[in-house]
Formats: structure tokens, sequence, C-alpha cells
């Protein structure tokens, strides 16, 4: 299971310096100065994730290597400062090197070394505040997050959920070879994948793109109507496809639905919603049923309609906790589902 780190990385003059010095801007480790620092099989592996020669990295002092000792390719980094986390990253390669990481980050005046080394395969900023990430771990309201931290199991399960995360490897069996960033999924191929998967529309760092993480207005609705689909004994999930990770997907057996979020409910987001849905579709595990559009508010008539004409429902809050479905009429949704890709028009 994915891990996530929780790292300071904005507190002190010292680590914001270290910020811009190697995550601002990515590094050539195939430079001769870093070069010579490091073993054989780290940079075979350096190369091997990054083949550009260039990363982003970051690193953790002596203190903090018996909890560090598991971490691995694919685990996730919430940098944190200023009462917020600043931006959400994804490990690449991790290894100790103290002569390759005090070229870097110079040590501190007692001696300390930044000597685990960890390169980034992906970084996405971000701005959750400390009052949520806190709810999720169980902490009071006001904890700072003081130092560096790793969450396991199904405490870094609930992160992830909640913040609608998708770590750009995906889980990674035993044995089995990662795959490298600039991979591509077959267009055919389609897998599920657990609610903590999400997506992104920031791309202020030159990507790879597989990391996702979704706005947080839009996280927190999917994450308030998952607990309403729940209330009801329905099992949402999402799937992973060529064109992206849905928002909500319930592969119920009578009527699977693919429902796409967004944080609000103007004429673009509805048109947004309305072309993601079309895309992702027809890459659905099983022939979908319904197609539906959630928002914060209720949308204007006229955009309810062009839902509508398409056989796509909306459904709005209407209270906390609470929601309405705008059902298509029955005819659009009969007539569209061959369109959606989605099977036997006449499956109900």
């Amino acid at each position: 299971m994915v891990r996530v780190l929780i790292s300071p990385s904005y507190g002190s003059p010292e680590t914001r310096r270290h910020w811009a010095d190697t995550v601002d801007q990515e590094v050539s480790f195939t430079e001769r100065r870093l070069d010579e620092q490091l073993t054989t099989r780290q940079r075979r592996s350096l190369i091997e994730c990054h083949p550009e020669g260039r990363a982003r990295f970051w690193g953790a002092t002596a203190t903090h290597d018996a909890r560090m000792a598991d971490v691995a390719r694919g685990d996730i980094v919430f940098f944190t400062g200023q009462n917020r986390v600043r931006a959400v990253g994804e490990v690449g390669v991790i290894f100790r090197n103290r002569e390759f990481a005090d070229l870097m980050w110079p040590p501190t005046p007692d001696g300390r070394s930044w000597h685990i080394v960890y390169s980034l395969l992906d970084l996405v900023p971000a701005e959750f505040p400390y009052q949520d990430l806190n709810r999720v771990l169980g902490y009071k309201e006001a904890h700072t997050f003081p130092g560096q931290m790793v969450v396991r199991g199904e405490r870094a399960r609930k992160v992830l959920d909640e913040f609608m995360i998708t770590p750009g490897t995906g889980e990674v069996e035993p044995g089995e070879t990662p795959p490298s960033p600039s991979e591509e999924m077959p267009p055919a191929s389609a897998r599920v994948v657990p609610l903590e998967e999400g997506r992104t529309r920031r791309a202020d760092y030159h990507r790879s793109g597989r990391l996702v993480v979704v706005e947080r207005r839009e996280s927190q609705l999917v994450a308030e109507y998952r607990r309403h689909l729940e209330t009801q004994g329905r099992h949402p999930s999402r799937y992973r496809c060529s064109a992206g990770v849905s928002d909500i997907y319930l592969p119920d057996a009578k009527e699977p639905e693919l429902i796409e979020a967004k944080s609000q409910a103007g004429h673009h987001h509805v048109r947004e919603a309305l072309g993601q849905l079309l895309d992702y579709a027809p890459h659905s595990p099983l022939p979908l049923a319904r197609l539906a559009g959630l928002f914060p508010v209720r949308p204007a008539a006229a955009d309810t309609a062009l839902l509508h004409r398409y056989g796509i429902d909306v459904i709005h809050r209407e209270a906390p906790e609470g929601f309405q479905r705008l059902p298509a009429p029955d005819e659009n949704r009969s007539l569209m589902r061959r369109a959606w890709g989605a099977g036997s028009a006449d499956r109900t």
C-alpha cells in the first residue's frame, strides 16, 4: 500500500532555500560533481527513472532513517509550510548518500546531513489547510506538523481518499516492474481504482501528468456525495483509463453509473462535465446505464437542459449532506446509450 510522507518544506529560511534550489528547479544529476558521488546502482536507478538526466530532489536527516526505511517509489509526499500543504509529490528514486546530499544542501552547523535523498517523479501545487489534514489523521485542529512523518496503512489510504490523490505509478505488486512515467496506457484498457485516486487541472511545474490531485472544493463535494451513497448501501469506486480517472463509478449489477463532479455549476463547468463524461464512458468496465454531473448548486435551466439533451442526469447539493437528482428524459438516455459506448440500448 502507498505510504504518505509529510515533509516540512517552508518553515525556516534554510528549508525555503533548499526548496528553491532543488524543488522549484530541476537538478542535473549527471553533472560531474554530483555524478561522481553516486554509486553505480544509484546512477542506474536515477537514469531509469529520469532518463533526461534531471530531477527534483528532497531529503531527510539521519533522525528519520528508521521511519523512512520502507519508503519506496510511488509513495506520496505532502510538502507542508505556512499552515497548509503546499504541494504533493510522488517519490521516484530514494537512497542514502551523504556526499551527494551535501553538494545540494550544505549540512547544518552541527553537522547534520540530509543524507536520505529522494527524487520526485512528479509535483503538483496544492492548497490543503492543516485543519483538513488534521481531521483525517485524528489530530487536534491546531497541530502544525513540526517534523517529517510517514503515514502508513489504513491511515494513508484515508488521506489519499480524502484528498483524491492518484499515484502516477499505481500500486506495484512484488516483483513487478513499475511503469515508467512516459508509458502510455493502451486506449482500450481500463482498471477500477480506489476512491483515493483523482485528477488535477493544475500544472505549474513541468510534469509527467501521471500524478493527479483533485481541486479541493471538488474533492470535498465528491467525498460528501460518496458518504450519501454509502448510507444507501451503494459502493462507489472509480476507474482509470487512457482518457483519465473518473470521479465516481458505481458498478451496480442492474444500473452501472458514471458521475463527474465539478466545483462550480457555471456553463463552463457544465460543458467540461459533459465532455469528460462522454470521454470516459466508452472505457467503463461495465456497460453504463446512466451518466450524471454532480454540482455544488443547481445549474441554470439552460445548462441542465444541455446535459439532459445528451441523456445525462444532473445531481446537485440541496443541503449539507443532501442531494437532489434531476433525471434526463428516459427517451434521451435510451437514444444516447449507444453513443456512450455503453452496450445494449435496452439496458435498464
